[in-house]
Formats: structure tokens, C-alpha cells, sequence
């Protein structure tokens, strides 16, 4: 008997049954019965209208845009003492990474997080890039076409803040 017949499944759910009564199951076929519970209907039609609505923004407008973000809060972080921005390429996507000497970045996003702004704080899968520029993690900020200039100012702002507070614990 082949291995895929003998396996039972793993999950259960709609159309991975060919019979159910009060005494027995049949599961379907393989790959079948490996495959529980409706498909993902609602996610599709959600891509498609994702898809739609950026092809009607225009990729080339959203990439202009968080260049430009991009920029402004790249000027925004070369004027804050104390903090360093890692990854400086030419063509790079709407991320600002930084070390501050200061403070751990984890500590970092959670002073952040309570002035309501959202940073990811960490290796970011990037271990040997983290070995490379010399820093144990970084606090890394993305932008998209949905972000406002507005809010890089406030995560300066708060940015500064944290300066502040782990300096006055020294």
C-alpha cells in the first residue's frame, strides 16, 4: 500500500472526506485528504482587489512616494546624535534601520510603542549583517505609500525621547 494512503489525516474539516456515518470515516484520496476546510475564497478575492487598487494608484507613483519618505527620514535621522543609520545603498526600499548606543532596540520599540508608533526591533533575520556593522540589533522602520511625513517627525520626535531617558540613567 502506498505511504500517502496509510497516513491518516493530519487536520479534519470539509472536503476531506469521501463518507462520514456515526460508525466509520472515509477520508478521500491523496493529496485530498490532506487538505481540510474550504479554500482560502475570501483571501483570493482580497489579493485581486489589493492587486486592483495598487495598479490604480500607479507602482510607479507608490515607489516615488516612499522614495521620498524615505529620504525625508533619512535627512530627519543624520541629524540625531547618537543614533546610526545601518544600510545606506543608492536603491534601497523605504526602510530606515539604526543602532542607538544608548539603549538595546528592544527596549527602543517598546518606549516607541507607547507613544503609538510601530518599529520592529531585532536581528530582522540578518545576523551576519548585524556581525558585519559591529551591532548586536537594530531598530528598523518601514515606510509605505500609506505613511505620512508627519509620522516620521513623531518617530523622531520620540526617537529623541528615548535618547533622553536611557542617557538619564547613566
Amino acid at each position: 500500500m502506498d505511504l500517502w494512503e496509510e497516513m491518516p489525516p493530519y487536520v479534519t474539516g470539509g472536503d476531506m472526506i469521501m463518507q462520514v456515518t456515526l460508525e466509520k470515516t472515509t477520508y478521500a484520496r491523496p493529496p485530498a485528504r490532506f487538505e481540510a476546510g474550504t479554500p482560502p475564497i475570501t483571501q483570493v478575492i482580497g489579493l485581486g482587489a489589493a492587486v486592483d487598487y495598487l495598479n490604480e494608484v500607479g507602482l510607479d507613483k507608490i515607489a516615488d512616494y516612499e522614495n521620498a519618505l524615505l529620504e525625508y527620514g533619512t535627512r530627519l535621522f543624520k541629524d540625531i546624535e547618537g543614533v546610526r543609520i545601518i544600510g545606506n545603498a543608492r536603491h534601497k526600499a523605504s526602510i530606515i534601520s539604526f543602532y542607538m548606543e544608548a539603549a538595546h532596540p528592544h527596549d527602543v520599540v517598546t518606549l516607541l510603542d507607547q507613544d503609538g508608533i510601530a518599529c520592529r526591533g531585532g536581528h530582522h533575520c540578518a545576523q551576519p549583517t548585524m556581525t558585519r556593522y559591529a551591532v548586536p540589533a537594530t531598530t528598523r522602520a518601514s515606510m509605505a505609500f500609506y505613511n505620512m511625513p508627519e509620522e516620521l517627525d513623531a518617530l523622531a520626535e520620540s526617537v529623541k525621547k528615548c535618547i533622553r531617558f536611557f542617557s538619564a540613567e547613566e
